[in-house]
């Protein structure tokens, strides 16, 4: 008997690399117990999908920098749906991730957002099964993102918590600051913006990443200060900078604090961002 199997590699480049969270999550628990995540949904649905003819991520730091991210927008997200209960949280380019199985607390509302080609493949391996859990298609691309994805039209409205997990890297500069733009005018104040974003370094070097290269696609932006997060966005305050690769070992413990020295960022990092009332709250 046959397992009816729908390769990744049928997505276009970008949207391919859903394939390596999905990856780390079913099978880091093991390789870094201290950071396991315990996803219930990721190893059968990578089975689903897993093309022999195509290797499965294996590089221990990319594996590592995705459990700890994903623990820190859990724990993020968390946070907030503890200080706004029934609020709505919004995975921006989810891929084939399931965060409602963490943050589901009986109140809350989740959407799911990612292009076309992913959702198809999505609405056959996940099936919505709670009705305050939907996906919704979604280009952050569009200037009107906001829009498509129903959040508040007023800033008046209830605070939403917005995350984006392995995306803005993959889009141009002025396309990622067009993002942030739209959340410092449209967001509720109290709002929540996170996502994952490496230095400037990477910029150009995704053929040097074993586990990104494979799919073709390309980092297009990196930070070149923790500033541009903020400056031109008067309602924005960047709340907290988490280091996801400090304490994978000794070489990235002592060498991050150095590149952080010197180049005013980190190599990689989980960055929070909230919208404020005025400039002043």
């Amino acid at each position: 008997m046959t397992t009816n199997k729908k390769p990744a590699r049928s997505l276009s480049a970008v949207p391919s690399t859903l394939r390596i969270p999905l990856a780390a999550r079913a099978s880091g628990d093991a390789m870094f117990p201290q950071l396991a995540v315990r996803d219930a949904y990721a190893a059968s649905i990578l089975e689903k999908i897993r093309d022999d003819g195509q290797a499965l991520p294996e590089d221990r730091t990319t594996i590592y920098g995705i459990l700890n991210r994903t623990r820190r927008f859990r724990s993020l997200a968390q946070e907030f749906l503890k200080q706004h209960p029934g609020a709505r949280v919004v995975n921006m380019g989810c891929g084939l991730s399931h965060y409602f199985q963490w943050l589901d607390d009986g109140k809350c509302r989740m959407t799911d957002a990612d292009l076309p080609e992913v959702l198809a493949l999505r609405r056959e391996l996940i099936p919505d099964t709670n009705t305050r859990h939907d996906a919704r298609a979604l280009d952050l691309t569009s200037p009107h993102w906001w829009g498509h994805l129903d959040l508040p039209r007023k800033r008046e409205g209830q605070p939403v918590f917005l995350f984006a997990e392995g995306v803005l890297m993959y889009l141009e500069p002025q396309q990622v600051q067009a993002v942030l733009a739209t959340f410092n005018e449209r967001a509720p104040a109290g709002s929540v913006l996170a996502f994952d974003a490496m230095c400037w370094l990477g910029v150009g070097r995704a053929a040097q990443h074993p586990s990104v290269r494979p799919t073709g696609a390309e980092f297009r932006w990196g930070l070149r200060s923790a500033a541009e997060l903020t400056q031109g966005h008067p309602r924005l305050r960047l709340d907290s900078t988490y280091r996801v690769l400090e304490g994978f070992g000794l070489p990235y413990t002592l060498f991050a604090p150095l590149i952080l020295m010197l180049l005013g960022v980190s190599l990689y990092a989980v960055y929070a961002l909230s919208a404020a009332d005025n400039a002043d709250t």
